[in-house]
């Protein structure tokens, strides 16, 4: 659930009053579930979709409520195209609607020359296909930044080589495509070339059917296509590149620049975010083997949050502390409730939930074994500055709380509602107990619960819109959260915790988060959260951001990583500005002035793609995005022996994280250095240099969803 769905979700049910409507389900005695006035049925039929002529940008669609994805009507039919199933770009264009919290809907035209066309008159909202920029292309639409780079292969017969300067072919090809493009500047210079025209919704089988069956001589298709269709039987030879880096891109009309930049934060944020999804339920021996801890937590100011551009929060900071004794790198996974922590952890998405949960027979059941607790609360009433005082559980008669049903709280409330307690339970899916505090602070509900432990941090750097009232229920633990398949890392964690539990790192860390005002008041005031900037240079940031097709957000926590923010800030080497580059460096792109923060940002971007054009075009995104990034820390070439030396030890060279990071590594140890083209490299530092920026990045679009 989206933070922007939850704000409307808690307005909703502020206007509503809080009362029962058609769709509440009455539980307990004195229990409502709240929920919002317009619920969607899925045992409804869907309604029937009628188009519509639209040609304004994202405030404009947003009303209609629908996203529309312009496609051919055989893409979804033909082959595999960007090394990726078609089914897997139609995902990935409908999780971008959602995202948008609008209906995907598919337009479909019959063929690529239709698509522009489609799109400029507003029948259609993105071309969201496997779609090549071409120069004549970009005069009439706006592309978002390349999902991918191929090249564009001859396919003929076997035991033939055509002289595409002098001999007489027949290439079969559809209009409109950009292998039409590609066919036609080869016909301009060999006259004696026929292009024969194929429908344009007939797949890349069926066009090879064309040569096999001597309907043609030969067409064109995507390099990443080769390996699907080459062994087919039918005799054929792909090799030559008749056109190479061509780039892979959705596109957008040119008058809509949000829903463009939308789109490119989308690409980035989504590419990062399931690369780091790997499903693998582990143990201590394989997470000390793979030298990694995926961390599950919550955004929360006890447990997670990102102040600035630095990682913290309670639970954070205590398993960075393990993880250290260890020697191991920190994975966090953010997931927005207990529930789907949980859900996370059974499915193996990580290897610990560290998210101040409360241990609950509830959850044990449901199949979480944990850890020794590490911290002991109560978990206490908190009303509104005006609401009535509660001294005594028998002052809760004839109140409402307001709770998620997934939170330890609905089990207490329940269990007094069983001992006589004559009070009404609110019920809110998807809501954390931050959330619900604001919502009260806010008088849109009389109570909440909440651990004490954050019902004190809560109301020490509030304005007096809060009070804290009783405790409702008795002690209770808080540990870290594993599978029952865990017993040997349960053990290293009971271990930390024996060894820790208030030792002298552990209550630093307590009272700097719980204990100690100034510091609550600053994380408050400083911390990240949607409708805070991140830094004083937002604006800025997202302007270059958009001019070059990617996400502001990467781009900010690069900057931070650079110079927290800083425009004056210096290096050691003589790195200057907000991007710390040399000025020897700007100046080759053009800029002189490293000070002036629109310089130094201009300056970076375009020696950030002077590097990534150093790597191969057909990278995914995601690690194209971490090989630049290690280039702009240590240089390309470095970039480049490590990857070599990543092939060498049996990694994937086009892999950066638990790859061709290790090899970097390695480069700092002569025995291997001495054998790179490039020399010695600290390569810890461009390890960490990537880490830190993927990590805080991931925490952005956490709090950031725009």
């Amino acid at each position: 659930m989206t933070t922007r769905f939850l704000l409307i979700l808690l307005a909703t049910l502020a206007l509503a009053g809080c009362e029962k409507t058609g769709n509440n389900k009455s539980t307990a005695r004195g229990s409502t579930t709240a929920t919002p006035h317009i619920v969607e049925n899925k045992a409804e039929a869907r309604p029937v979709f009628h188009n519509y002529t639209l040609t304004g940008d994202l405030e404009a669609i947003s009303k209609r409520g629908y996203l529309r994805l312009l496609a051919p009507r055989m893409t979804y039919t033909a082959l595999p195209r960007n090394s990726m199933p078609s089914e897997m770009y139609r995902q990935q264009a409908e999780i971008f609607a959602r995202s948008l919290d609008l209906t995907p809907q598919w337009v479909y035209v019959d063929s690529y020359a239709e698509l522009i066309p489609a799109l400029t008159a507003g029948t259609g909202d993105v071309i969201a296909t496997n779609f090549t920029y071409t120069a004549k292309r970009q005069k009439q639409v706006a592309f978002t930044r390349s999902l991918n780079s191929v090249d564009e292969i001859l396919v003929h017969p076997s035991g033939q080589s055509p002289d595409l300067a002098r001999d007489t072919l027949r290439i079969g090809i559809a209009e409109g495509t950009a292998y039409y493009e590609t066919a036609a500047a080869l016909q301009a210079q060999n006259p004696a070339i026929t292009l024969v025209s194929v429908a344009g919704n007939i797949n890349e089988l069926e066009v090879l059917n064309g040569i096999s069956e001597g309907r043609y001589d030969a067409t064109i298709i995507d390099s990443n296509l080769v390996s699907h269709v080459a062994d087919t039987g039918r005799n054929l030879t792909f090799e030559r590149v008749v056109n190479g880096k061509r780039e892979l891109a959705w596109a957008v009309r040119k008058n809509n620049p949000v829903l463009k930049n939308r789109i490119n934060q989308f690409l980035t944020s989504h590419s990062v975010l399931t690369a780091t999804r790997e499903n693998s339920k582990r143990d201590w021996p394989a997470i000390r083997q793979s030298g990694l801890l995926r961390v599950i937590t919550m955004n929360s100011p006890e447990s997670y949050f990102i102040l600035r551009g630095e990682l913290m929060g309670f639970d954070y900071d205590l398993i960075k502390h393990f993880a250290k004794q260890h020697d191991l790198r920190l994975q966090i996974i953010v997931r927005e409730s207990p529930e789907a922590m949980i859900e996370s952890l059974l499915k193996g998405e990580g290897d610990v939930i560290a998210g101040s949960m409360t241990v609950t027979e509830k959850r044990r059941r449901q199949g979480v074994v944990f850890s020794r607790r590490y911290m002991n609360v109560t978990e206490k009433l908190v009303g509104h500055k005006d609401s009535k005082n509660i001294e005594t559980l028998q002052d809760m008669n004839g109140i409402t709380v307001v709770v998620n049903p997934h939170a330890s709280y609905h089990q207490t409330l329940k269990k007094l509602q069983e001992s006589g307690i004559n009070f009404t339970i609110n019920t809110i899916e998807g809501v954390t107990a931050e959330q619900l505090i604001n919502a009260v602070a806010r008088q849109q509900f009389d109570y909440t619960v909440a651990d004490s432990h954050m019902a004190q941090m809560e109301v020490t750097y509030r304005n007096g819109d809060i009070k804290l009232s009783i405790p409702v229920s008795e002690q209770r633990r808080i540990a870290w959260g594993l599978r029952a398949d865990q017993e040997k890392l349960k053990a290293q964690l009971g271990n930390f915790i024996r060894k820790e539990y208030r030792g002298l790192f552990y209550n630093i860390t307590y009272k700097r988060y719980f204990e100690t005002e100034k510091n609550i008041t600053r994380h408050y005031q400083e911390r990240v959260v949607p409708g805070k900037a991140i830094s004083p240079y937002d604006d800025l940031i997202k302007r270059y951001a958009e001019k070059h097709n990617t996400d502001w957000r990467l781009l900010a926590s690069q900057i931070y990583q650079e110079s927290r923010f800083n425009p004056k800030a210096r290096s050691y080497a003589g790195a200057r500005g907000l991007m710390q580059l040399l000025p020897r460096t700007a100046r080759s792109f053009g800029y002189t002035n490293l000070e002036d923060p629109q310089e130094s940002i201009a300056a970076g971007l375009a020696f950030k793609e002077w590097l990534q054009d150093r790597f191969p075009a057909d990278l995914p995104l995601q690690e194209k995005t971490y090989f630049t990034l290690a280039a702009y820390n240590a240089g390309h070439g470095h970039v480049h022996d490590a990857r070599r030396l990543a092939r060498q030890m049996g990694k994937n060279p086009n892999r950066w994280f638990n790859n061709v990071e290790d090899a970097m590594l390695k480069l700092s140890r002569p025995e291997y250095y001495r054998n790179a083209r490039y020399g010695y490299v600290r390569g810890s530092e461009p390890v960490g240099y990537v880490r830190q920026i993927r990590d805080r990045y991931l925490a952005y679009v956490e709090a950031y969803q725009q």
